[in-house]
């Protein structure tokens, strides 16, 4: 039997009677606390990949404004939100797959600076620019999609 260990499952055991190959009962496990455990933990990463995310944004637009790091203020603020959205990203990718958590995370990053770019800075937002950060999000939607169809596979392997 092939173990998931991304998500709780229930087992089925499945007795035969004797005599009569045909007929069986079929009795279903509840999922095991380690398994209630790992779905917890995926959560936790998928939160902690969004504050990464969110921490990225707040570093992009600082060095934006730090102006090649000759305001001290935004210099001190970039600094901080580098240090924060690496901490944050690493404690994601713990569990998370590498690929799929960078390609979020930087995903999330970009199309948070290209929106709050033009809210903080004299940046211009253009019917171009929206249509690639579309195509950007649906790239990083569709990788997280190819890597959840994957799971169930591996299983029935």
């Amino acid at each position: 039997m092939v173990r998931d260990t991304h998500a709780p499952k229930q087992l089925a055991v499945i007795d035969h009677e004797e005599g009569n190959p045909m007929t069986a009962t079929a009795t279903v496990a509840a999922p095991t606390a380690t398994a209630t455990a790992t779905a917890r933990s995926r959560t936790r990463a998928w939160l902690m990949l969004l504050l990464a995310g969110v921490f990225e944004i707040g570093y992009a637009l600082a060095v934006g404004g730090s102006q090649g790091f000759t305001v001290l203020s935004y210099s001190v603020v970039a600094v901080v939100f580098f240090l924060l959205t690496l901490f944050a990203l690493s404690l994601a990718l713990r569990t998370i797959d590498v690929g799929i958590g960078y390609a979020v995370w930087a995903g999330i990053g970009a199309v948070g600076a290209a929106l709050l770019g033009p809210v903080f800075f004299d940046e211009t937002f253009t019917p171009v620019k929206a249509l690639w950060l579309t195509v950007i999000i649906a790239g990083v939607v569709w990788l997280k999609l190819s890597d959840s169809l994957k799971r169930p596979q591996a299983e029935n392997a």
